[in-house]
């Protein structure tokens, strides 16, 4: 139960949380009527910038989920321009975090970031198809041991005005380790290998480190899912 209740807080979130706690101690002493109100926007504040740890599958193959949320769509895209990785289209997982989702992001396999690339631009809801293109974003490229190449997109949405990336161009990470977070609500795309097909489905909830969103190994066609 402890584990449950006592989960790690991100260190990005302790400015925001001395704030909102800050301003609910004035509340008490200056309008105690709003005083519960900055209690409650104070827990949730905490409850936002969990870190838990997450028991990640590490065989050879897997491409675990960058994020907590739900997929909001699975399309075919081509990976950002910024990424260089040409116009050819691939898969793309969108995984949509709302504002009580886990916000800490996980890598998706293992290897080394040979790419980082800031894009400027709005702050459409990040459940639109067109939040892909035209929002603010952070994309990323990890090169594979094996040559495999694995583009994947912070994005900010309609509330997050601010993406925080961890990592640089060089760095070698691990699958599940953390690389970024993005305040308050967004959402992060993973662009998948060709002739790979993804084994989540519409709808679906995920956990970023823990859950299988691909097999590279694997011959399975698109996996299927129902509502039951």
């Amino acid at each position: 139960m402890l584990k449950i209740v006592l989960v790690p807080i991100h260190r990005a979130g302790w400015p925001f949380i001395a704030i909102f706690a800050a301003a609910t101690a004035g509340m008490w002493m200056y309008a105690p009527p709003l005083s519960f109100l900055g209690v409650v926007l104070t827990t949730w504040c905490i409850y936002f910038f969990r870190n838990p740890d997450r028991m990640t599958p590490v065989r050879d193959g897997l491409i675990i989920s960058p994020a907590d949320g739900v997929v909001q769509m699975i399309t075919e895209a081509a990976p950002p321009e910024e990424l260089g990785m040409g116009p050819e289209v691939r898969t793309r997982v969108a995984v949509f975090m709302n504002v009580f989702n886990v916000h800490v992001n996980r890598a998706p396999v293992p290897g080394t970031i040979s790419a980082v690339k800031y894009h400027p631009g709005k702050f459409f809801n990040a459940s639109l198809d067109k939040a892909s293109e035209f929002n603010e974003r952070m994309s990323l490229k990890i090169a594979m041991d094996n040559g495999t190449e694995i583009a994947f997109v912070q994005i900010a949405g309609l509330v997050a005005r601010r993406i925080l990336c961890f990592v640089k161009e060089g760095d070698t990470i691990g699958v599940g380790e953390r690389f970024g977070l993005i305040r308050f609500g967004s959402r992060v795309d993973i662009y998948l290998p060709k002739e790979v097909s993804p084994l989540v489905s519409v709808g679906q909830t995920t956990v970023g480190g823990e859950t299988v969103i691909a097999d590279m190994q694997a011959a399975e066609g698109p996996r299927v899912a129902e509502i039951r």
